[in-house]
């Protein structure tokens, strides 16, 4: 999970350095990606009460804004 929580700000920060519209696209399709994954490890980790969920409330809810945000952009371009 660290490795595709951390994954989406360092692949939005290289989309923002883009050298082409297609690369950017890449890089944002990337970082939806691990939107994705990250919130299904956060569901797992809920499923499996490893944490309380009310801690993980606002981790889940910013996981899931940012997914939001990516497809939102990818869709878009």
């Amino acid at each position: 999970m660290t490795k595709s929580g951390t994954s989406i700000g360092a692949n939005y920060r290289e989309a923002n350095r883009s050298r082409s519209k297609k690369d950017f696209k890449n890089k944002i399709q990337i970082s939806e990606s691990e939107a994705s994954e990250t919130e299904y490890w956060l569901e797992l980790i809920s499923d499996l009460e490893w944490v309380k969920n009310q801690e993980l409330k606002a981790i889940m809810k910013e996981a899931k804004e940012l997914l939001a945000i990516f497809t939102s952009i990818s869709n878009k371009l």
